[in-house]
C-alpha cells in the first residue's frame, strides 16, 4: 500500500512508520510532530503513561492512513527545523486537518510548551 505525502514542495511516496504518538519515520527521516507532546511508550514513567502512549500511537496510525498527508517542516512557534535529537520538526495534516490538534482534542496528547511534563500522578 502506498501513501502520497507532501513534504515542503516535494511529493514523496511511501508509508510512514509510526514510532509513537508524536514521532514518525518517512523515507528514513525521523519527523517529530512539533506542536504536541504525546505520552512515551519506550521511556515511560508509569503504566498509565504507557497505556495512553500506545493508544496515541494507534490513533496516529489510523489518522495517517485516513487520507492525503501533508508534512509542514518547521516548528510553527519557534521556526526551528530540527529538535535536539536531530529529528525534523513538522506539523502534519491529513485531509487538511492538523493531526496534532486532533490528538489533543481526543485527550491523547497535549500542546507542546517547550518542555516535557510528566504524564504520571
Amino acid at each position: 500500500m502506498s501513501q502520497l505525502l507532501i513534504l515542503a514542495a516535494a511529493l514523496l511516496t511511501g508509508w510512514p512508520v509510526v514510532l509513537d504518538g508524536d514521532t514518525i519515520v518517512l523515507d528514513g527521516t525521523h519527523i517529530r510532530v512539533a506542536n504536541i507532546d504525546a505520552p512515551e511508550i519506550h521511556d515511560y514513567h508509569c503504566d498509565a503513561e504507557l497505556r495512553l502512549g500506545l493508544v496515541a500511537k494507534r490513533r496516529l496510525v489510523e489518522l495517517l492512513a485516513s487520507g492525503p498527508v501533508t508534512v509542514h517542516p518547521g516548528d510553527p512557534k519557534s521556526g526551528r527545523l530540527k529538535d535536539r535529537y536531530g529529528r525534523t520538526l513538522a506539523t502534519i495534516d491529513v485531509d487538511g486537518q492538523d493531526v496534532g490538534a486532533i490528538l489533543i482534542g481526543e485527550g491523547l496528547a497535549r500542546p507542546w510548551t517547550g518542555k516535557r511534563r510528566p504524564w504520571c500522578d
